[in-house]
């Protein structure tokens, strides 16, 4: 299944894009690729891919004020252009910024250069607004082959994934319904959450997160940053 792995691609127009997806049993011990943490605390990291949007971000943001919680967003360079403003607050309201390339690129589908550069750029836009920051990348899609874990490492980057019980696969519109007893009944200490503030109608994660929030607080769960998240463990 798709989610137990960090994927395998079966099929590469381009011969020098590297094809082979290395699996998380391999990558694992390593401690370069994060999925979750082993903790005694009731702590959740909630992270938000593809935005920043100028209709969905807002609302994540407002809902996250409204119980006290911070989450982690990997936004796309080209998308940190457009709406600033909203990078801006999503910053000063105590969150923090990852890297999800320049343009959304899957590993499985350009050259490890081509990689490189978008993630770079990206980074440098990030730093505008988060200086000093820590160096977070999630590859889009989850892809990740040896090379670019080998060059993520040497530039500094934690690769964040997600708990492999932890994709509600909200980008998809289940219902928010499904988002809410999925996240819900799969929740555990030191998870790292998968949603998305972008990409599309995400009106679903918007009124999902309505339930969630108060739900998982009721259970005594925090809702934290990636870094506060990793402050708990080795990593």
């Amino acid at each position: 299944m798709v989610s137990l792995f960090i994927m395998l691609c079966l099929f590469c127009a381009d011969p020098s894009v590297h094809a082979e997806m290395i699996k998380r049993t391999e990558v694992e011990p390593t401690g370069q690729v994060i999925w979750n943490i082993q903790t005694p605390k009731k702590i959740i990291a909630l992270t938000f891919d593809d935005g920043p949007n100028p209709v969905y971000t807002p609302q994540i943001l407002d809902l996250l004020k409204q119980y006290n919680g911070h989450a982690t967003f990997f936004e796309i360079g080209y998308r940190m252009e457009c709406y600033p403003s909203v990078v801006s607050r999503v910053v000063q309201e105590g969150h923090e910024l990852g890297n999800h390339t320049m343009t959304h690129s899957y590993a499985n589908r350009v050259t490890l250069e081509r990689m490189q550069q978008d993630i770079m750029r990206a980074q440098l836009l990030i730093e505008k607004w988060q200086p000093n920051g820590p160096l977070y990348f999630r590859p889009p899609g989850g892809y990740i082959d040896q090379d670019l874990l080998e060059a993520s490492h040497q530039q500094g980057y934690k690769i964040i994934l997600w708990a492999w019980h932890q994709d509600p696969r909200d980008w998809a519109s289940p219902g928010s319904d499904k988002i809410v007893d999925h996240v819900i009944k799969q929740a555990h200490n030191g998870d790292i959450v998968l949603l998305h503030d972008g990409g599309g109608d995400q009106s679903q994660t918007v009124e999902a997160l309505k339930t969630i929030l108060p739900s998982l607080q009721k259970q005594g769960y925090k809702f934290v940053t990636v870094s506060q998240l990793l402050k708990m463990t080795n990593h």
